[in-house]
């Protein structure tokens, strides 16, 4: 049971980070831009999109989602 919800915390994460990409690049921002729009340090930013563990908080996605002026169930609507 745990090797299945860690396979699926792994493909949600990977999910996410390629959204957050896209979405940046669709967006025309660099990781320096995007950080500045939503107040998140850099570094996370490019942790975020990287494939490495890392917790994501709420409130971190509610600022990209305001960032790319979508809602957080959007940022988080995978294909």
């Amino acid at each position: 049971m745990c090797g299945i919800i860690h396979i699926m915390e792994t493909e949600l994460r990977l999910k996410l980070a390629t959204r957050i990409r896209e979405l940046r690049k669709k967006h025309k921002y660099t990781q320096s831009e995007l950080s500045e729009l939503s107040d998140i340090d850099d570094k996370h930013i490019q942790l975020l999109e990287s494939k490495k563990r890392c917790d994501v908080k709420l409130s971190t996605l509610a600022k990209l989602a305001k960032a790319f002026n979508i809602t957080v169930s959007q940022l988080l609507h995978f294909k």
